[in-house]
């Protein structure tokens, strides 16, 4: 009775002490990734977006595409090999900001239908809106990016 006990505690404690992490594939980490990025992300903090889109790609890039009222865009694109850091600031009640920041000048910076032209640039930080994010859902974000990083190594 006594070796029935421990091994089925054994059973439940291998999954906490390994994570998740180990049962999911790559495309289950991608969908994940999309999920938490796409619930977490908060326009609010940003005037006059009317439209916006966030994603993590099978090919590891995260895209995000903000569209103003004026029809102007802002796109954002790196591929997360080139991940230096994942930082969670906090901001106000509502608001945080996930702030990630690559190896060099890595983040991609596109406008469209700006009124002062069209601008390609590069960045090494990118600053998300976030909604108030719970410590789990922070650490399995970290956990798919640097999952999907070492893959794409």
């Amino acid at each position: 009775m006594k070796k029935a006990l421990t091994i089925v505690l054994l059973l439940l404690i291998m999954p906490v002490l390994y994570g998740f992490g180990a049962f999911m594939d790559e495309q289950q980490w991608v969908t994940w990734g999309n999920k938490a990025l796409t619930e977490s992300y908060d326009p609010s903090g940003e005037a006059n977006i009317t439209k916006w889109e966030i994603m993590l790609t099978t090919d590891h890039f995260i895209r995000l595409r903000k569209t103003y009222q004026q029809r102007n865009q802002e796109y954002y694109s790196f591929n997360i090999k080139r991940l230096n850091s994942l930082n969670y600031l906090p901001g106000n009640e509502v608001t945080d900001t996930l702030q990630v920041q690559t190896q060099t000048d890595d983040i991609i910076i596109q406008t469209y239908g700006d009124p002062m032209g069209d601008l390609d640039s590069m960045a090494t930080t990118l600053n998300i809106p976030v909604k108030k994010l719970v410590p789990g859902r922070l650490d399995s974000l970290k956990q798919a990016l640097s999952f999907l990083k070492q893959k794409g190594l």
